[in-house]
């Protein structure tokens, strides 16, 4: 009978045998061919691909919102993500409500473009081509934003945050641009009674903190920075104590937090307050609107909070960090040495991105926001098709953008 199963198996039938062991799948791989496509010398383009709501204009794509045919009827949703031609290489992106920031550390004298919902001037002033005195409050496509730097040709922008209704802009050596809603002093400034934010063209400059900034970050109405010292100052909204300067006032001016992190070299912009969760060194941090995410130096993924949190319908509620299993990212016995490099936050999405350039995303769906191709909300990570190498993503409330890197 054994000699049979042999014969059988020779000839390519369905007979059991033995698995292969985890040593001998190494061995195997490493001496299979490796086939080239490409030189080496090659060019890897830098592409960004966008995907969710788009009928606000915030994927910068005019034809969702206004078909360039008359049979053609308007996209409201893009349920997968979808390229968006720009002449620049993206370094930097943001989602804000119904609006995007993109930037480049070129310098060239445009380093920023904005596109979608610009009712408070978070795009800056867009000039109406039909009445050169007022402006758009919708941007359809990628539009320049002029930033008022001393030295345009000189200064790198190294990153944007976009808010509910205002956006910041970080520079390498003139400090942050804020602009669009003050109503709470998010911008940094004197809240103005009354003041008027569509159309304006005041874009308001921050230098006023201990060292140089190295990261910002805009809650939904208030605004927070670190620096290179490693403290972290925070402005705007704080009802609800999200600022985290001790008391639940609006503040117009960035002021530095103190509580647990005062004298702690802080990494990452989080919560001003030591959490006692053994969970390990932690690399980075993102919060959603009830639902948080850390990443860390070992690769692993915790989450904690309301929400889908990426573990089944039956995890909804956590006090505690719960621990997404590697094997949902992509991790196995075949591929030891995949884990997640960056993790990432929406209102109620989050995003994980691998050290193999493959973005993960799980949450509540809302209008497509997740790229998956439906419409279902996602209880459990799941790799997004994207033709390229996913540097990066930014997330929303109900659309995302990634920077992709092609193959070849």
């Amino acid at each position: 009978m054994a000699g049979l199963a042999r014969r059988l198996h020779c000839r390519g039938l369905c007979v059991p045998a033995r698995p292969p062991s985890t040593r001998q799948l190494r061995e195997a791989e490493e001496a299979a061919p490796v086939f080239q496509y490409v030189g080496k010398a090659a060019r890897r383009k830098d592409r960004v691909f966008v995907w969710g709501f788009s009928y606000s204009g915030a994927l910068g794509i005019p034809s969702f919102v206004k078909p360039d045919a008359g049979w053609k009827k308007p996209r409201r949703i893009q349920t997968t993500p979808y390229r968006l031609e720009t002449e620049e290489k993206i370094s930097s992106a943001a989602c804000g409500y119904g609006f995007t920031l993109l930037a480049s550390n070129t310098r060239d004298i445009t380093k920023v473009w904005g596109m979608g919902l610009n009712k408070d001037s978070q795009l800056g002033f867009q000039r109406s081509r039909r009445d050169q005195t007022k402006g758009y409050e919708y941007v359809l496509e990628p539009s320049p934003i002029p930033l008022p730097l001393e030295k345009p040709q000189q200064t790198r922008v190294l990153q944007v945050s976009c808010g509910r209704a205002h956006s910041l802009v970080l520079t390498d050596s003139e400090g942050v641009f804020t602009m669009g809603n003050n109503s709470y002093g998010q911008c940094g400034r004197k809240v103005v009674e009354d003041e008027v934010y569509s159309g304006s063209h005041l874009i308001h400059q921050l230098k006023e903190f201990d060292s140089r900034v190295v990261q910002v970050v805009c809650g939904q109405d208030h605004s927070l920075f670190r620096t290179k010292k490693g403290t972290v100052y925070a402005c705007g909204w704080g009802a609800d104590g999200q600022t985290g300067l001790g008391h639940y006032n609006i503040t117009s001016v960035p002021t530095k937090l103190g509580g647990d992190i005062a004298g702690v070299n802080i990494v990452q912009v989080n919560v001003p307050r030591h959490l006692p969760f053994k969970i390990g060194k932690v690399k980075e941090a993102a919060c959603g609107g009830t639902g948080n995410i850390v990443l860390t130096e070992e690769g692993n993924v915790f989450v904690w909070g309301y929400g889908i949190l990426g573990k089944g319908p039956n995890l909804i509620e956590t006090a505690v960090p719960e621990m997404i299993p590697p094997s949902l990212f992509g991790w196995s016995d075949f591929s030891p040495d995949t884990r997640v490099a960056h993790v990432r936050c929406g209102l109620s999405q989050f995003a994980a991105l691998t050290n193999r350039g493959e973005l993960f995303v799980w949450g509540k769906n809302l209008r497509g926001c997740l790229g998956t191709g439906r419409m279902e909300d996602q209880y459990f990570p799941w790799r997004v098709t994207v033709p390229g190498e996913v540097v990066d993503v930014a997330c929303g409330v109900d659309h995302m953008v990634s920077m992709v890197r092609s193959f070849t």
